[in-house]
């Protein structure tokens, strides 16, 4: 059984702003807004990075699960990895045997989905979905949450695709052993650094350090032209330093 880095997911205050903000410094394009994220209070955008994707979620009313996230970390940032699998049924059981809560769950007929309670995985959500249907396993298949036709949206002038998710943790080897356990995936190490070595990527899980609480902080993408990148960042007033810019609270690295 394998398991993608498929899709991660963000959580603004406000969406148009962080929006376009993506748009003009990574040259990325909205493939998709889901209209079913209404259900939920929230709004959001989906883009292509490579065959992956980029989503940007925000409160559209008071008292929902992403105003309460953004609360407890204290502002815009990192919400959710999403991974991608070519059996779903397993993978469900492994999480019942674990004990761990499931707080968000569906079957469309051609998509699984299974969200997982941070409490019980640590450091995130991390949530194991399935496509079906023809070409559902290729690499730049289909894929239901970003819409339709998604891949006429990329735009691979600037980024190509996303390498790695930084988790940072209180306990990062802890959570590490965690999602292991989940994944069925033995741990490997990145730069001294436990980590999940999925088909396609890594989910780094390191220290707290920037005085924020645990959560996605950070994610690492390939680039065609990381100085492009860089400079648009510097003209909106995005901090900024070597292969790194800030972006809806999140570290984005440039490989």
């Amino acid at each position: 059984m394998w398991l993608r880095l498929r899709q991660i997911a963000l959580v603004a205050e406000k969406l148009a702003p962080v929006e376009e903000q993506l748009i003009n410094v990574l040259g990325i394009k909205v493939c998709y807004r889901d209209p079913g994220v209404a259900h939920f209070g929230l709004e959001n955008a989906l883009f292509p990075i490579g065959n992956q994707l980029l989503e940007v979620v925000a409160p559209t009313q008071e008292k929902t699960a992403g105003g309460r996230y953004l609360e407890r970390r204290g502002g815009d940032g990192g919400y959710m990895v999403i991974t991608q699998c070519d059996n779903h049924a397993p993978r469900r059981r492994r999480v019942e045997e674990l004990g761990i809560r499931i707080v968000g769950q569906f079957e469309s007929g051609d998509f699984c989905n299974m969200q997982m309670h941070p409490k019980d995985t640590g450091g995130s959500f991390f949530e194991i979905d399935e496509q079906l249907g023809a070409g559902a396993h290729d690499a730049d298949g289909p894929w239901e949450p970003a819409g339709p036709d998604w891949q006429a949206a990329k735009n691979t002038d600037r980024v190509t695709g996303i390498a790695a998710a930084e988790v940072q943790c209180d306990h990062p080897q802890t959570v590490a052993d965690r999602w292991s356990e989940i994944a069925e995936i033995p741990l490997g190490e990145v730069d001294g650094q436990a980590a999940l070595i999925l088909e396609n990527g890594t989910v780094r899980f390191v220290e707290c350090t920037d005085g924020r609480p645990e959560g996605l902080g950070g994610i690492d993408v390939t680039t065609s032209d990381a100085s492009a990148i860089l400079s648009a960042a510097d003209e909106i007033g995005l901090a900024t330093s070597d292969n790194q810019i800030q972006l809806c609270g999140m570290r984005i690295n440039l490989l």
